[in-house]
């Protein structure tokens, strides 16, 4: 339950950052995507039922806020959650390749589904253009803050279980 109070204020702060202190510091006019980060982090962390409900919840802040229709962007951030989740059993929190892999992966298929939903059918078949000047610099800067965001997030959980552990070695030893 910790873990997920944590997420859940870790998701708040970074979809603040994202949407406030981050759009001060484009490059190009590309910002990083951080709530992909952090839900594809606490999917993998936390398993697919928590990275789907995170993926939900935010991605619904994200529709109310950002969002021309509402329950688009929350079906997508469920979908990538729930498919990051899948990841928990064969992760090795520690080994920070294979989680990059994932968000690189999770933030180009996200990319191509936003490429597909907002310009495609609306007409504008120009992809190459659209993966030169938007898909790959945003894949670039998300995978840079990525690899900060990653480890510190693993660290915060790790201490959580280290902490929780301590506890119940105490309580365990008291009723002894």
């Amino acid at each position: 339950m910790k873990k997920e109070f944590i997420s859940f204020i870790l998701l708040i702060l970074c979809f603040l950052h994202q949407s406030t202190l981050l759009s001060r510091f484009t490059m190009g006019g590309i910002v990083p995507n951080l709530m992909i980060v952090m839900i594809a982090t606490i999917g993998f962390l936390l398993g697919n039922r928590t990275g789907m409900w995170f993926g939900f919840v935010f991605g619904l802040i994200t529709d109310i806020f950002f969002g021309q229709i509402i329950g688009l962007y929350a079906c997508i951030y469920m979908f990538m959650g729930y498919l990051n989740g899948a990841f928990e059993k064969i992760l090795f929190p520690h080994d920070i390749k294979l989680p990059l892999l994932l968000i690189v992966c999770t933030d180009f298929v996200y990319s191509n589904i936003c490429y597909i939903l907002f310009f495609l059918l609306k007409g504008r078949f120009d992809y190459l253009y659209y993966l030169r000047r938007i898909i790959l610099p945003e894949l670039i800067y998300t995978t840079v803050l990525a690899c900060i965001i990653y480890p510190f997030v693993h660290f915060i959980f790790e201490k959580i279980d280290i902490f929780d552990a301590k506890h119940m070695g105490e309580t365990y030893i008291e009723e002894q």
